[in-house]
């Protein structure tokens, strides 16, 4: 596979002959963990409080949720080009972690719309900012040859507080008698300690002297990306198209006559189960063709959505949300070691925050259509359409397989 010509070197990180890690992405990975406890702290009881104790709408909760996960695709964009143009990838990815700790409170003393919607905001530009620069700097730390093994670390130790965070909640609102405040509060600790971990636990590599680009989404650096890397993009965005949000799994639950105090078991299953196997496939990656994986992971999930669609029992619920996890760990971080193959050094952060604005309007535009298809046509043929995209995402990528990047695997 030809690249385009990058101004600094391809890769800053020295191979490591032991094939070991480099100790920052293990921060790294760790400082995602402890973000994303703090973030599902708040975010797993954030609708309850603002129906019940803000007496907020439904439709409300629906369109602030809906303003701020834009935000956050629009901010991911800008974040990335800022991190190429600076050469400070680090920098923005504290801003970003710092932004969302500190906006922590807010959510704690709110009273009203008002607050909250400014609370949710910077909580999401905190994220927007941090995303694509962290990714980039991950690619910047890591040996190529270990750009797998690294990304599936990250994504799992971030899954595992994804799961963390509700189970920490919960207990804490049987604890507390409910108090939700009182969770948000204690929230703020785990927020804080990612932003300081990651300000005094990782060092950024020394980027050599060269010319950065004075615009990377000027129109001629965006053609330097190359058509291998649109190609990546692509497919990537139509993969999303066959993974709608998680939401419609725990319907799904509720559905087949699970208990309600049991539904939230759905997600900590399938989190628990994509955590474990995220690392593990991300060092698969490193030494097998991408695509090959990819093209596991796609059927992976055809089989899933067929068991939902399929299933008339809790067994084959949790059949399907296991193989929904294993495919999640299978891709997730294979996407976006894929991107890190095919971007220049150069324009990593602005390569990342494109792929995360196309996957991310991919997964709303998703999430939106399987609405419609469930009220109108059911569930099953809801899940049915999913193995319909995922099942076109692998014509596709057998179509575009020599534009995947493969590294040398020996």
């Amino acid at each position: 596979m030809s690249s385009p010509q990058s101004a600094v070197p391809e890769n800053l990180a020295t191979p490591d002959p032991n094939n070991q890690l480099p100790k920052s992405i293990w921060i790294l990975g760790i400082v995602s963990m402890l973000m994303d406890i703090s973030s599902e702290m708040i975010h797993s009881l954030l609708p309850l409080f603002m129906v019940s104790s803000l007496g907020l709408s439904v439709f409300a909760v629906g369109l602030i949720d809906g303003i701020a996960e834009s935000t956050t695709l629009i901010v991911k964009v800008f974040s990335g080009a800022l991190s190429d143009r600076l050469g400070k990838r680090k920098m923005l990815a504290v801003v970003g972690y710092g932004l969302s700790a500190f906006t922590k409170p807010l959510f704690a003393i709110t009273q009203g719309m008002g607050l909250l919607i400014t609370a949710r905001l910077m909580d999401r530009v905190g994220k927007g900012i941090r995303g694509a620069p962290r990714d980039a700097l991950i690619t910047d730390i890591t040996p190529t040859h270990m750009h797998g093994a690294a990304f599936g670390l990250r994504q799992s130790l971030d899954t595992v507080g994804a799961f963390l965070g509700p189970l920490i909640a919960t207990g804490l609102m049987l604890l507390w008698m409910n108090d939700f405040r009182r969770v948000f509060w204690l929230a703020v600790i785990p927020g804080i300690a990612a932003m300081c971990l990651l300000l005094f636990g990782v060092q950024e590599p020394q980027v050599p002297v060269a010319p950065r680009p004075a615009n990377p989404i000027s129109k001629a650096n965006l053609r330097r990306l190359g058509a291998d890397y649109w190609w990546v993009v692509g497919l990537g965005g139509i993969f999303t198209l066959a993974r709608f949000s998680e939401a419609f799994l725990l319907l799904r639950a509720q559905q087949l006559a699970v208990p309600l105090a049991y539904v939230p078991l759905v997600m900590v299953v399938m989190n628990l189960v994509y955590a474990a196997s995220a690392y593990p496939f991300g060092r698969l990656s490193d030494r097998m063709n991408p695509s090959k994986l990819l093209a596991g992971g796609l059927m992976v999930l055809i089989l899933a959505d067929l068991t939902f669609a399929l299933s008339s029992h809790w067994t084959g619920l949790m059949a399907g949300v296991i193989l929904w996890g294993i495919h999640m760990g299978m891709t997730q971080g294979l996407m976006s070691a894929m991107i890190a193959g095919c971007a220049p050094a150069d324009l990593r952060g602005t390569a990342f925050g494109f792929f995360n604005l196309v996957s991310g309007i991919a997964l709303l535009s998703a999430s939106l259509i399987a609405g419609l298809l469930w009220e109108s046509l059911g569930a099953a043929f809801t899940f049915y359409v999913g193995a319909g995209f995922a099942t076109a995402a692998l014509v596709g990528l057998y179509l575009s397989s020599q534009r995947i990047p493969n590294r040398d695997h020996r």
